[in-house]
Parts: structure tokens; sequence; C-alpha cells
């Protein structure tokens, strides 16, 4: 440990100055003109973050006060090939905005998703339209039509300290909790463990569906909270600040086809391919192994442009064992649908699997509904 600090020290001290300008007000943070709620994580990748903002859009569509509100979710739109603001459609393709805004995108149609690099002109944007249209920058917007957003999501965008959220969400992985991780290239952290608690929610995501009480005052202790209140999800710091402590699971939805060519009977076999481009499957394997027997396993880096040589492999898996299935990611899916020379082999079995965060019990999920309903106006 001794050797990660010296070794991190550069890092880890530009993090701290970086930290104390902002906290003492020395760098300008700006609000949009209407209620935002950031998504965001310390870590890189693998919390979760699509699963949560598609929980809150959900949320935001249910409630009393939102669902007739013009909803927006802004994202960075990470490793896209187009440049500026952008709005995206259904038919668009990952290269536009990129793969997890597009899968957005494509559930909930009502729901204006949009990318830019720089949130705070994307929010000013969103909020106004005619400033896009009038804009020198609307030449590479694709779609320059889109309505006022009365409410946006912005998704990873915690690190983005010119822009002031007005609910700042961090969620951290039950199996790697901030506290007992490293910076960045030792570890996964790509911010201190300490700005956990300038969220106004920490939510744990990928919990064993069964953790007990116990479990949780347990991982309070370990996030660094000095007390948790179980009953109104309250947990202290060592400073006296209350922070909203919930935990969530990763609940499996019934898998769907990849391609309009492709064969339900094949969701009915024994055997699966599987490959993946996410920061971490090991849950989505444990899930398919109750399932099928997985006769082979593709790992590929998280956000993964399928190119012809990984698809020779696949489907030189699939020749080997002809009656299995293939799965994948509804993540992966979005960019496996940009790969146009896909084989009819494998659109013939491909499948994705959905899945949705969940709270462990209904009074977080209440607690957290209350929270959305009574962001400001």
């Amino acid at each position: 440990m001794m050797i990660d600090s010296i070794l991190l020290f550069p890092y880890s001290i530009t993090l701290l100055i970086r930290n104390a300008l902002y906290r003492k007000g020395s760098k300008r943070v700006r609000k949009a003109e209407v209620p935002t709620i950031c998504v965001g994580n310390i870590t890189v990748g693998g919390t979760g973050k699509t699963p949560h903002t598609e929980l809150i859009l959900r949320m935001l569509a249910e409630s009393e006060r939102w669902h007739d509100a013009h909803v927006a979710m802004l994202s960075r739109g990470y490793k896209r090939k187009s440049r500026g603001f952008q709005r995206l459609l259904p038919d668009d393709n990952s290269l536009l905005g990129g793969d997890e805004p597009l899968q957005v995108c494509k559930k909930f149609p009502s729901v204006t998703v949009a990318v830019d690099k720089n949130r705070m002109e994307g929010c000013d944007f969103l909020v106004h339209p005619e400033k896009l249209r009038n804009s020198p920058k609307a030449k590479r917007c694709k779609h320059k039509d889109l309505p006022a957003s009365d409410i946006i999501v912005l998704d990873d965008a915690y690190q983005y300290r010119k822009l002031g959220a007005d609910l700042n969400i961090v969620l951290v992985d039950y199996s790697r909790p901030v506290t007992k991780d490293s910076l960045m290239p030792i570890g996964r952290l790509r911010d201190l463990p300490q700005r956990l608690y300038d969220a106004d929610v920490v939510i744990v995501s990928k919990c064993p569906s069964y953790l007990m009480d116990d479990g949780r005052e347990e991982m309070a202790r370990t996030l660094g909270f000095c007390s948790y209140d179980q009953e109104n999800c309250r947990a202290r710091t060592s400073r006296g600040k209350e922070v909203t402590l919930l935990f969530t699971y990763t609940h499996y939805c019934e898998s769907l086809p990849v391609y309009h060519e492709t064969d339900n009977r094949y969701m009915y076999a024994q055997k699966v391919i599987l490959f993946s481009g996410i920061a971490k499957d090991t849950p989505l394997v444990n899930y398919l192994s109750d399932r099928y027997k997985v006769v082979r396993h593709f790992t590929f880096p998280d956000h993964h442009k399928y190119k012809k040589a990984d698809i020779s492999s696949i489907l030189s898996a699939v020749k080997h064992q002809p009656t299995a299935a293939v799965a994948t990611t509804e993540k992966d899916a979005q960019r496996l649908l940009d790969y146009r020379a896909m084989p009819a082999r494998l659109k013939e079995r491909l499948f994705m699997v959905p899945i949705r965060a969940a709270f462990l019990s209904e009074n977080e999920e209440m607690i957290f509904r209350s929270i959305i309903d009574n962001i400001r106006v």
C-alpha cells in the first residue's frame, strides 16, 4: 500500500487540489435552468449506470409530477464518432451517440436522448432548442428539432464539476467498494474515494438479492459511514452530513432477439455461446449457467467495436456447436447492429439479455421515488 501511495501521489494530489478549488468556490459551478439528476460513479465502469438511468426514467414517467413533462437524458456519448451536440433517434446507429445512449433511446422513445461532451452547453441546447438551430454547431447536428426539456437526467457527469446537478446519485459496486480500491492505473478509481460523501444519494449496486440487514450495516461501515438508519435509509458521515444510502440488485429479464431474422426456437436450446464487451460479465455468466451449458465464452473490452475477426471467431464456435444459441448483452447488441456483414448463421440464433436495476425492498423504492418526485423546480 505504501508503494501504491507513492506511485499515485501525483494523481491524488491533482484530484485533491481540484476538489479543494471547487469546494472553496475558486472554480465556478453553474446550474442548468431546469432540474437535473446526475447518475455517476467514482470507479471506471461496471457499476450499472445505464440500468439505473433507465430506472429513473421509468420513475419519472410514472410520477404524478413529471409524467407529462418533457424528459431528456444527456450523456457524453463514449466512443461515438460524431462531434458536438447530437440528438439520437431510435433508427440511428451507435456511431452517432454511443451504445448506451442508443439503448436508452430505443427503450424510451418519448425521452429526448442527446450527447455532448460539454454538459453545460448540452443542457442549454436541451432547454432552449432555438439556440441549437441558430448555432454554427447545428451544421454538425443530424437531428436539430427537439422539444424544450423540463428535466434532464445526466449520465456519468459526476466528474463534470462545472455543472452542479440538483440531485447527485453515486453508484458503488457491492463487490468492489470504493474504500477498498485504489486510484488508476493500479485500481479502478477515477476520483477520490471521499468524493462519495458529496453525493445526495449513494446506491450500492449489484447486491445479492438476499442481502440481509446485517449485510447492509456492514457495507455502510465499509463505505466509511458512522451510522446507518435502515428505516429511513439515512447514513451519516464523520463530518455529520447525512446521505441517503440504498441497495439494488440486477434483475435479468427474458432474452430478446437481436435481429428480425432470429429464430425464437434457439431460446430453448440446452447450450449457449456467450460473448460480451462490458466491464464485468461474471453475473451474466452465472445467470446463463443456471439455464444453459455455456460451451464457449468470449470476453471483449468494454464498448468494444466488433470487427470481422471477432465475428469469425464466434461463427467458428457456432460451427462446432451447431445446436447452441448465441447470447450477448443489450449494450453489445447496439454495436452489433452497426456490423453490416453479420452472417445469417449468427443472426438466426443471436439473443440479448436485458437487465433492470431493482431495489432490495419496497421501502427503499418508496424513498427513492419520493426523492425523484420532490426534486426542486
